[in-house]
This record gives C-alpha cells, sequence and structure tokens, in this order.
C-alpha cells in the first residue's frame, strides 16, 4: 500500500474503533441507568440489554484488532508495549485493592470503575512514554 493509502487505511479503522467504543458505552449507560431508573427490577429487559452490551464488546475487540493491524510496525510495538504495562499494572494493583478491601484495609468497597481508570490511565501513559521513547 502506499503512503496515503495506508494512511487512509489507518484512519478508517481509528474511526470504526472509535464507533464501536462509543456504541459499548453507550449500550453499558443504558444498561445501567436504564436499570436504576427506568426500568427497575426488570431483570428480562436488562439481562437482554446485557447480552446486546456484550455482543457490542465483541465487534469493539474485532474493531480494536484490526485498528492494531492497520498500524505500522513501530505504532504496533509501542501498543503493545503500553498494553503489556496496564496489563501489568491491572493485575498487580488489581489485586492488592481487591485484598485491601477483603481484609478491610480499607474503609469502602473497592470497585471496577477505579480499575478501569487505572487501566485507561497507564495505557495512555504507556502509549505517551512509548512515542517519547521512539521518535
Amino acid at each position: 500500500m502506499e503512503k496515503s493509502t495506508s494512511k487512509n487505511y489507518t484512519t478508517g479503522r481509528t474511526k470504526l474503533l472509535a464507533l464501536w467504543t462509543t456504541l459499548w458505552v453507550t449500550s453499558l449507560a443504558v444498561v445501567v441507568f436504564g436499570n436504576l431508573y427506568l426500568w427497575t427490577g426488570n431483570n428480562t429487559l436488562t439481562t437482554i440489554l446485557l447480552i446486546i452490551n456484550l455482543l457490542i464488546g465483541v465487534g469493539m475487540i474485532i474493531a480494536n484488532i484490526k485498528h492494531l493491524e492497520s498500524l505500522d510496525e513501530l505504532q504496533r510495538k509501542i501498543h503493545l508495549e503500553a498494553m503489556g504495562l496496564s496489563l501489568g499494572i491491572a493485575l498487580i494493583l488489581g489485586i492488592s485493592y481487591s485484598t485491601m478491601d477483603v481484609t478491610n484495609l480499607i474503609n469502602f468497597d473497592a470497585e471496577i470503575s477505579h480499575l478501569v481508570i487505572v487501566i485507561g490511565l497507564s495505557y495512555f501513559a504507556g502509549v505517551v512514554i512509548g512515542q517519547y521513547r521512539y521518535r
């Protein structure tokens, strides 16, 4: 592929990933907030919408894989290293955080949302560090 075609291909994959991610986040919000405020107690509707959310999540994963395949070797390396960093941090901090909750070292419940924030921030930091390191 020539350079401009390759760039357009990558841009298209990035937009596709953004679309699937937006769909997944939106469908998750519908499940959570709909269950809380619109159809409280309707487990059938919540289950159906959660299954749809899971299927959209699979689509998002596939879009992410295709996006990574569209990147050049250096960008793939940077993202792979960032993913490795965020996986390691999530595993170590997640288990420690959960252990602090179970052993009552913290006065509140360990929430998965806190771990999701750590994963996002560590992945972002990994990409920024990788971009800086390989420029």
